[in-house]
């Protein structure tokens, strides 16, 4: 795998493994070189791997260093873009991604990190863009991701019906990829189908962990299905992991209407 490829994988870590609660592994020292390309790197996989640890000033350093040794290189744009990104900067972050992408244009996991950014900051038609053209790379082996992207960045402007489109055509990709599953879930118990709910949502248990929104979503889903004993597990694990959730304040709201 080239060393481009390589950090592409650490950053896609990075984006899509933020949230996990595992410790990351402690980054390497920084190694001498007299090769600023590969000095560059080496300083971009650092700054990943500190990204990982949470620790975002020390990250910025090596990100820093990495674009003076070699300011062409793209990964170190597309990293530090992220970086600003988590930071609340938003001109900086578009600044790097669109550097990044004048360098590497034609690299699709690059293009799918740009359509979060722009769908975080509300440009979702242009979001849609960058996701369409990563998930048409007939040489990107994830395509799932771009196409579930755009399915999350479509719900998030309530266009429910292109949200459906976009999710089932990446788990025609990956039938396992949890992120297209559950939102799926939640669109199938809005229209009324709570036992397809209930398939995509069993599926979205087989290969991910239970949170606050999953459980939820199982009780709500339970409750139109009539399965009392699925309920109550799900309401115990929500009351206790998450007492302090918006969704476990939700559950003893509608425990209060019942009564």
């Amino acid at each position: 795998m080239k060393p481009a490829a390589r950090l592409w994988s650490l950053l896609v870590a990075v984006l899509l493994l933020a949230a996990c609660s595992s410790t990351p592994t402690k980054p390497p020292d920084e190694a001498p070189t007299t090769d600023r390309g590969r000095a560059a790197e080496i300083n971009t996989r650092l700054g990943v791997a500190y990204m990982q640890r949470g620790e975002l000033e020390q990250a910025m350093v090596k990100l820093r260093r990495a674009l003076y040794q070699d300011p062409d290189y793209a990964p170190a744009h597309t990293t530090v873009a992220v970086l600003y990104q988590r930071l609340g900067e938003s001109d900086k972050a578009r600044g790097h991604f669109q550097r990044a992408l004048r360098l590497t244009p034609d690299d699709p996991g690059l293009r799918n990190n740009y359509g979060q950014f722009l769908c975080a900051e509300g440009d979702t038609e242009q979001a849609l863009g960058q996701f369409q053209r990563a998930a048409a790379d007939p040489l990107y082996e994830r395509v799932e991701i771009p196409l579930a992207n755009a399915g999350l960045c479509l719900l998030r402007e309530g266009d429910k019906v292109r949200a459906a489109e976009m999710l089932r055509r990446s788990l025609e990709h990956n039938p396992r990829l949890g992120r297209a599953l559950l939102p799926m879930a939640e669109l199938r118990l809005e229209q009324g189908d709570a036992l397809s709910a209930r398939g995509y949502y069993q599926r979205y248990l087989a290969v991910s962990e239970q949170n606050a929104q999953s459980l939820w979503l199982g009780i709500r889903i339970e409750r139109v299905l009539g399965d009392r004993d699925a309920l109550a597990s799900y309401a115990l694990l929500l009351r206790s992991r998450y007492p302090d959730s918006l969704e476990t304040k939700k559950l003893l709201e509608s425990e209060t209407n019942d009564r």
